[in-house]
Order: C-alpha cells, then sequence, then structure tokens
C-alpha cells in the first residue's frame, strides 16, 4: 500500500489502528484558538493530536523517509484534501443558523510530537461573524464513530485575552444513555452504524461561545 493510499485511508476508513473491539478504534484529542479579526470570528486554529496507535503509521511512513520534509508534506496534504472533503468534521452555528466554512484552508501542517502526530490548520469560516450579543456553537466529530475526537478539558478552547472579556466558553459533554453506549461496544471494526444512527453526533461536545 503506498503511502498516499495509506494516508488517505487514515480520515476516509479510519483503519490505521490495528486493534478490533468496540467503537472507537482510534482516539485524537482537539485543542482550538478562536480566531477574531476587529471583533468578528473570522476561523478557529485547531490542533488534531491523535493517539500513538492512530499515528503509528504516519510516522513509520515518515521514519522510513528519514523525516524528509516533502513526505511529511505530503501527509499534510493529504489529511488536509480528506479533511476538507469531509467539512473538516465540524459543524458550527451562529445564533441556532448553520455557518458555512470556507472552501479552502492554506495553513495546516503536519508535525510529530513524541510519539504522536499532532495535524493543525485554520478552520475557515466563508463569512466573518460580528461576536456582539451572539452564540456561535462548535462540534467536531467522525460521525461514524471510528474515531472519537474530543477535548480534554475546557482549558483546551482559547480566547484572545481582549476577547475573554466580552465573551465566555463553555463545553458540554454528552451524556449518552445507556443504549446507546451498549449499541457502541457492540460494533466490531468491520461494523458500520446505520446511517440514520449518526452515531457520532450522539457522542459529540459542543462548544458554546457566547458574548455580550
Amino acid at each position: 500500500m503506498t503511502l498516499i493510499t495509506r494516508t488517505r485511508l487514515f480520515f476516509m476508513m479510519c483503519l490505521l489502528s490495528p486493534l478490533a473491539g468496540a467503537h472507537p478504534h482510534s482516539f485524537i484529542d482537539l485543542d482550538s484558538s478562536m480566531v477574531i479579526q476587529n471583533q468578528n470570528l473570522v476561523g478557529v486554529r485547531m490542533v488534531w493530536e491523535m493517539d500513538e496507535l492512530t499515528s503509528a503509521e504516519l510516522l513509520l511512513d515518515a521514519a522510513t523517509a528519514k523525516d524528509s520534509p516533502t513526505v511529511w508534506q505530503s501527509m499534510a496534504d493529504e489529511l488536509m484534501e480528506n479533511t476538507r472533503n469531509q467539512l473538516y468534521f465540524s459543524y458550527m452555528k451562529s445564533d441556532g443558523k448553520p455557518v458555512q466554512f470556507a472552501e479552502k484552508a492554506d495553513n495546516y501542517s503536519l508535525l510529530r510530537h513524541g510519539n504522536k502526530a499532532v495535524f493543525t490548520f485554520v478552520l475557515p469560516i466563508a463569512s466573518p461573524i460580528p461576536l456582539k450579543n451572539s452564540t456561535i456553537t462548535l462540534s467536531t466529530y467522525e460521525q461514524s464513530f471510528y474515531v472519537d475526537m474530543r477535548y480534554p478539558s475546557e482549558k483546551s478552547i482559547h480566547l484572545p485575552d481582549d476577547i475573554a472579556e466580552i465573551c465566555s466558553v463553555k463545553l458540554t459533554s454528552p451524556e449518552p444513555d445507556a443504549s446507546l453506549m451498549a449499541y457502541a461496544r457492540s460494533l466490531d471494526k468491520n461494523d458500520s452504524p446505520g446511517e440514520d444512527m449518526m452515531l457520532g453526533s450522539k457522542f459529540a461536545q459542543i462548544v458554546t461561545l457566547k458574548c455580550h
């Protein structure tokens, strides 16, 4: 399997981890910084730190190529393409209305942090969102729940100091019921949840940015 194919599979099929068993199979820690210009939200700088098993094959490819910058860039390009094709795995609303993301993110990179791969990019918003008297929500998840994407804590969400005076951030974690948890645990690596289940969204955290 080629490097390009293998990297594509990470986000298209989420099968890099060699472990079988219940969903999820891969884990990504999220970290987000709100990008503000003139008291408008123009984007979100996202940092995705993959777990060691998910990172292993990417890091092996990089090591085999002696950490060639060209190889790292090629992997970053593939991840960015697939992330963009999946609408950045992110869903934003402003005062209850869906927010459209811009078509292309140029500011992205893939790096090594110990035994983990870290993917960084700016989630671009098509039209700036005025912060005054607004409530903005953001969720990031992979719908099949092969990949569990979550913030370790509220401290993983950042606001510029001047904006923190007029805006507050709240992180809400879901509380799925026992039957849904049992269903997720019952799925093995070759199973996919029914399309009507929208499994990932049921386990997704919600970031709420509220401004006055």
